[in-house]
């Protein structure tokens, strides 16, 4: 992940375009092209979740060592 992203951010931002796309206000080809946007965003913070996760489990495997 780039030091930009930010996984707050990320949630928030997929947060506004449900918002958007369930308010109805917008036109079809942008409704596929928000539902992109969140999907891609949702693989960015899975990504980072699992990254996440890895990192916490070498830290108990470590405990566990001691």
């Amino acid at each position: 992940m780039n030091q930009g992203w930010n996984y707050e951010a990320k949630v928030a931002e997929i947060e506004r375009i449900i918002a958007r796309i369930e308010a109805g206000d917008l036109e079809l080809e942008e409704v596929f092209d928000q539902f992109a946007t969140a999907v891609e965003s949702l693989r960015q913070c899975e990504g980072f979740l699992q990254e996440r996760q890895q990192k916490v489990d070498l830290l108990i495997e470590t405990l566990k060592d001691e």
